[in-house]
């Protein structure tokens, strides 16, 4: 199992680049970071920093979207990226939350998403794509190499994953919902005529280590009414009983009142009161390290290839050095 660090960019850059420093000392293989160019800083700038001052850490957004960049900027700038430091990037792509509601827009349709997906991935790698009508290819792009991961939740977004995608991001590590996500990421993929063992899956949660569960589900707590956005968005398309979207993602939202993103993936969100405590649980990696070594193994035996560690709250050297030191060597020793 790999495993990777989640981060916003909040200023200044300089500490960003130093939790990914301090992330691959501690033997993270990836270095994710929001992105949403109102809330945050510009992470592509940052990327290049880190790449810079780390060897072999790979690089991204979790996640971008097609619509806050044209595709062909987006390609180039990943495109440049990889000449610059040896194909480290990772493009972790979906329809956009915070980057475009806060901007004034919805997020992208799911087919716009796919149509990216291929049109990215293709400049990026030196081949020719169709952009708005006009065949465009990015002449100076040698051996380039860029994965596309995409973030989904729904039915028809798990459907796409698994045609489109060369990886599949799931942000929350409950196991019941991990394994039927999977399942539909996977099936798709082989209805699509793919290999569905190609299709590498990445579970993206918090994670806080500490005998003081009470403190730990505070500082999480944000994270269930991050994903209780994604959730409102397939309760108002599919419905509550639809029968597409089990239960145990949806029920929890019922007393969802709305949301502030000024507050968007911060510890002590005040509009994250709604998020029980089971929730929490379910969602985020808490407790001792023993908790966590046994939660993740589960995930592993499930086909998760990558644990990315959402690293939001008030212990983030602490998770990096503890992850290090203890729960990414029983996971990739055993």
């Amino acid at each position: 199992m790999d495993f990777g660090l989640v981060l916003q960019t909040d200023p200044p850059a300089s500490a960003v680049v130093g939790l990914m420093r301090r992330a691959e000392r501690n033997g993270f293989r990836y270095g994710w970071t929001f992105d949403s160019a109102v809330l945050w800083q510009e992470p592509f700038v940052i990327y290049s920093r880190i790449l810079e001052h780390t060897d072999r850490l790979i690089v991204g957004p979790m996640v971008t979207n097609p619509g806050t960049r044209t595709w062909e900027v987006t390609a180039s700038t990943f495109a440049t990226l990889n000449e610059m430091y040896g194909n480290r990037t990772v493009c972790g792509i979906g329809r956009g939350d915070s980057a475009m509601r806060v901007a004034g827009r919805k997020p992208n349709t799911l087919a716009r998403l796919g149509e990216a997906i291929d049109v990215i991935r293709d400049l990026a790698e030196g081949r020719e794509a169709e952009v708005g009508g006009q065949r465009l290819r990015l002449p100076w792009v040698r051996d380039g190499r860029l994965p596309v991961w995409m973030a989904a939740y729904g039915p028809k977004a798990l459907e796409l994953a698994g045609q489109k995608a060369d990886g599949f991001i799931l942000q929350l590590a409950d196991p019941f919902l991990t394994e039927w996500m999977i399942k539909a990421v996977r099936t798709a993929a082989s209805d699509a005529g793919r290999d569905p063992a190609s299709v590498t899956i990445c579970v993206a949660a918090p994670a806080y280590v500490s005998d003081d569960l009470t403190h730990a589900r505070d500082q999480c707590r944000w994270f269930g009414g991050m994903v209780g956005n994604h959730v409102a968005d397939l309760v108002a398309r599919y419905g509550d009983h639809s029968g597409l979207v089990p239960e145990a993602l949806t029920a929890y939202i019922k007393q969802r009142q709305g949301y502030d993103y000024s507050h968007h993936g911060r510890a002590g969100n005040p509009d994250t009161a709604f998020v029980p405590d089971e929730i929490v649980d379910r969602f985020c990696l808490l407790g001792p390290v023993e908790a966590h070594i046994e939660k993740l193994r589960a995930l592993r035996g499930l086909g998760v290839d990558q644990f990315a560690l959402y690293d939001m709250h008030d212990a983030r050297e602490e998770t990096i050095d503890a992850y290090g030191a203890e729960v990414i060597p029983a996971l990739t020793s055993s």
